[in-house]
């Protein structure tokens, strides 16, 4: 007989890095061939990455599931309450500054899935997770930077699309941004 996999998380610490890069690497390599050519998946690479300052901020959450005994990483993501919409610590134009949650939109940031464990909900318990945190913390509002992979699932989950962002990566190939928001 075959189980459901039970998933708890936490949030991230910086011993977690590694592990977090490695499941983003194998999150973007795998899970956007549907949808971009790899041309158009290493230009996208260049606005994806680590973003320490929401380690540092503990809004950034790993989910696992116990394989063998052992706990494994599954997915990771989280919210933010920093002006940066997305990028890992390398995009540049990012704007570290804190959000007042009055008057400006919380951030859902850098959401990635292990191959191995998509169509389980775990985007949307990533999301439950960051909106959940960011009401706690006062937004009324939240904000993210999808992906088109992304898409579908933000759709679903209420957010709204205003602007599409399209930049062109160093090998040529557009990378694109689609601003979304939706009330808490």
């Amino acid at each position: 007989m075959t189980h459901k996999p039970v998933f708890t998380h936490r949030i991230a610490g910086e011993a977690d890095i590694p592990a977090i890069i490695d499941l983003m690497d194998a999150s973007i390599t795998h899970n956007m061939r549907a949808f971009l050519s790899e041309d158009e998946i290493q230009a996208a690479r260049e606005a994806m990455g680590v973003d320490r300052s929401l380690i540092r901020d503990g809004t950034y959450f790993i989910i696992e599931t116990e394989v063998e005994g052992q706990a494994v990483m599954v997915a990771c993501g989280g919210w933010g309450k920093r002006k940066t919409l997305y990028g890992g610590d390398q995009s540049s134009g990012r704007d570290d500054s804190l959000s007042d949650p009055s008057t400006d939109a919380a951030r859902i940031r850098a959401m990635y899935t292990h191959p191995d464990w998509t169509r389980l909900g775990l985007g949307s318990l990533l999301l439950d997770l960051g909106e959940g945190a960011a009401r706690e913390a006062g937004f009324r509002t939240i904000e993210l930077g999808s992906t088109v992979p992304g898409l579908p699932l933000y759709e679903a989950r209420g957010y709204v699309a205003y602007f599409t962002e399209k930049t062109t990566g160093s090998n040529g190939q557009t990378k694109t941004i689609i601003h979304m928001r939706k009330p808490l």
